[in-house]
């Protein structure tokens, strides 16, 4: 079986499948009488024609490493943003474009996300189901309401191994 190692999650490895959400540096602005620092517009949230933002709450059961992955899935009509609602680490997984834009997922990548850190796909973007490491797997997801279907799914040829290397 194929393997491929987990890399850190950073913004500057991620852009090209999203954004990284953190906090970071200085805030943006002050507000809340001076008590809060607002890290103003993280994200590219798109919710194509026809679709409204929707706040869903996952409940996912954690995984191992190493983890086989066998599915990866694309949402062509609308961006996901994934905000945990805990302080641990999680498994981010995605995928390159295949050949033509439309055709099956290229290489594929898997990014370690430190407590704290959240995620946005852009709308298209192949990834990986949800994969939290550690119990409670809760997440706040940010994406599409629409009545036009907005998942396709890919099963690889053959499964591959992520691990922490």
């Amino acid at each position: 079986m194929k393997e491929i190692t987990i890399k850190p999650l950073t913004a500057e490895a991620f852009a090209p499948f999203g954004e990284v959400l953190e906090i970071k540096g200085a805030p943006d602005k002050i507000i809340n009488q001076g008590l809060c620092g607002r890290h103003h517009d993280r994200a590219e949230m798109d919710f194509g024609p026809g679709g409204r933002a929707g706040i869903s709450l996952f409940d996912a059961e954690p995984r191992a490493l190493p983890y086989t992955l066998e599915l990866v899935e694309r949402h062509p009509e609308g961006s996901q943003a994934f905000l945990p609602m805990h302080q641990n680490e999680w498994l981010v997984i995605v995928a390159e474009p295949g050949a033509g834009g439309n055709a099956a997922p290229g290489a594929i990548h898997a990014f370690l996300a430190a407590p704290g850190q959240g995620i946005n796909f852009h709308r298209g973007t192949w990834h990986g189901v949800l994969t939290p490491l550690h119990a409670p797997g809760l997440f706040a997801v940010v994406d599409r309401i629409g009545e036009t279907p907005n998942l396709e799914e890919h099963w690889l040829e053959e499964p591959l191994l992520i691990t922490r290397g």
